[in-house]
């Protein structure tokens, strides 16, 4: 399925293909501040309709995720990283998708602060 997404503004807008089912709710710093239900994509199946130069990027700790937000309005439709396999992939605001109920998503906790 395809999905729409963007930030609260609309200046960061993308597309996003895949089986939304399951999505993560990490309890590491930032994705507690932030309130991201994550869902996990190969980074090719995330096209943006924005010039990538349009968004701000955030990283912290050992760096390993690109948090790619809105410079005017502060929000989080994605982030980049590598997986343990090699593979690039982006973790998209499941919050930040056009016409998703939320409700009916498999939310799975994940302990981001161990890591």
């Amino acid at each position: 399925m395809r999905y729409q997404g963007s930030c609260h503004c609309g200046r960061i807008a993308f597309e996003v293909e895949g089986e939304l089912a399951q999505v993560m709710d990490c309890n590491c710093s930032i994705c507690t501040r932030m309130g991201s239900l994550h869902w996990f994509v190969p980074r090719d199946r995330l096209r943006l309709s924005t010039p990538e130069d349009q968004l701000a990027t955030y990283a912290f700790g050992k760096q390993r995720i690109q948090h790619r937000f809105c410079p005017v309005c502060g929000i989080h439709p994605y982030g980049e990283g590598v997986d343990p396999a090699g593979n690039r992939m982006a973790a998209v605001n499941a919050r930040c998708l056009e016409g998703v109920d939320l409700q009916s998503l498999d939310v799975r906790p994940v302990d981001g602060r161990s890591f």
